[in-house]
């Protein structure tokens, strides 16, 4: 079975909206459309500028046509080069669905690069997931999110504080949907019912 990913951008202007797909066309729109016209012939773009800047983006992830996650952010930079990569200097939150398009998870950070040919994401500050339907929340200050193996990871503390638990430890993985994860060094307390026993 063939398995198509692609990417779609909503970029927001008050209430316009702007659709198109990602690929050679997004490149294409992105470049034509970002760079603002120079004051004087004199000024120069610097090679360490973003390409393109937009505010209020929302940006669908779909597989064979279906939406598996939602990334928004108030602010986004695309740069270009042989590793073009977006970048979300103010913030984003990744939505990833189930297959019966509920929320399934949610990833939060104060900072995050997409890097476009490794398809991952990767962000610092202040890092939530939450498995929404299992009332579970991991904190940490890293996470990289691989698209293509569809994990999420970090190497530094992590705490996760699920309804009956609060585990702490050193580097964690898990599925993207953060249901299934491992923990290196783990520490925490765990409430236990005296009738268990």
């Amino acid at each position: 079975m063939v398995h198509q990913t692609q990417v779609l951008l909503i970029l927001k202007a008050g209430s316009f909206r702007l659709f198109f797909p990602a690929g050679a066309a997004i490149c294409f729109l992105l470049l034509a459309c970002g760079k603002e016209p120079a004051a004087t012939a004199d000024v120069k773009a610097n090679e360490n500028d973003p390409v393109m800047a937009a505010h209020n983006i929302e940006v669908l992830f779909s597989d064979s046509g279906k939406v598996e996650a939602r990334l928004t952010s108030p602010l986004m930079n695309r740069y270009a080069g042989e590793s073009p990569f977006l970048e979300f200097p103010d913030g984003f939150k990744v939505t990833m669905f189930d297959s019966l398009q509920q929320t399934a998870t949610t990833i939060t950070a104060n900072r995050g690069v997409r890097r476009e040919f490794a398809r991952t994401m990767e962000a610092w500050g202040n890092v939530i997931v939450r498995n929404e339907q299992k009332n579970e929340q991991l904190n940490t200050e890293h996470l990289v999110w691989d698209e293509g193996k569809h994990t999420i990871w970090t190497d530094v503390k992590v705490k996760i504080t699920k309804p009956d638990q609060v585990l702490n430890g050193l580097r964690m993985e898990s599925n993207e949907t953060f249901t299934n994860y491992t923990i290196q060094q783990p520490t925490g307390l765990m409430n236990v019912k005296k009738d268990s026993l």
